[in-house]
């Protein structure tokens, strides 16, 4: 018998906020995104192995994580 498996990461933007960018300091937009990565069997996203959620400055282009709830809590606009 012959299987297909692997990994797949969704990336989804799941909104914009304006804050102070904790690398360069500057009041703009930051882009919050979540990473949903999944088990795939044949192509098709099965099991969720693991999801992250990130921050990214639109000026410096620096991106660190952030957790779920701090994610949910930012007043996205």
């Amino acid at each position: 018998m012959f299987f297909i498996f692997g990994l797949r990461t969704k990336v989804t933007q799941s909104g914009v906020v304006t804050q102070v960018c904790r690398n360069c300091g500057n009041r703009a937009a930051q882009v919050i995104t979540r990473r949903a990565t999944k088990f795939s069997l044949f192509f098709i996203p099965l099991i969720p192995v693991r999801t992250r959620w990130a921050q990214q400055c639109t000026v410096c282009g620096a991106q660190y994580d952030i957790s779920r709830a701090e994610a949910q809590r930012l007043p996205v606009g």
